[in-house]
């Protein structure tokens, strides 16, 4: 897909848009890599484009990968240096695609130190009920601990009581055995 992608990288947004609005998986995952490809190299005012038609047009991105290829490298990008209001808006969606596309954005900022939105974003998903979320908000707090384990440790020892298993599972996944252990058992 990546090589077909780099082919169609010419196509326009416009383009790209139909791509996405495609009935076939493949050609939408074909349409977000290549307007990740597009941020890439996007300047600012065509960066604001890439990311609007992204928002606009989340019913299209609907399954994990899709979410997982693109929500870091679009939506975060773009976010690092404005205003990320839109993400807890996303985190409060019924849409379990707009939830996790909130969650993957931080991945954006946590490569960066920052992980003040990625925690804040996933005490707000504590409590979903979907398997996927939790799957991808313990992948952004285990993301977290590799870049300081001590935020995911004190975010851990804040929330283990409410934190659904397969977060924790993913969160603490490269801690220490004995401190895997440790959450594991409380």
């Amino acid at each position: 897909m990546r090589k077909v992608a780099e082919k169609f990288n010419p196509f326009s947004l416009e383009e790209t848009k139909l791509l996405l609005h495609s009935d076939y998986h493949e050609e939408r995952l074909c349409a977000l890599i290549i307007l990740v490809h597009k941020s890439q190299k996007a300047e600012k005012n065509e960066l604001k484009k890439i990311f609007d038609l992204y928002l606009k047009n989340t019913n299209y991105i609907n399954n994990w990968d899709l979410v997982d290829t693109s929500a870091e490298h679009i939506v975060g990008a773009y976010l690092s240096d404005k205003d990320r209001s839109i993400l807890y808006e996303l985190a409060k969606s019924d849409n379990l695609w707009e939830r996790r596309i909130a969650i993957l954005s931080t991945f954006h900022f946590i490569k960066n130190d920052d992980f003040e939105d990625t925690l804040a974003i996933a005490e707000l998903l504590l409590e979903d009920e979907h398997d996927l979320i939790h799957k991808a908000t313990g992948w952004m707090l285990h993301e977290t601990g590799k870049q300081d384990e001590q935020v995911l440790k004190n975010f851990l020892d804040k929330h283990i009581g409410i934190m659904p298993r397969t977060m924790l599972r993913y969160a603490i996944e490269k801690l220490p055995e004995s401190d895997r252990q440790m959450y594991l058992s409380m």
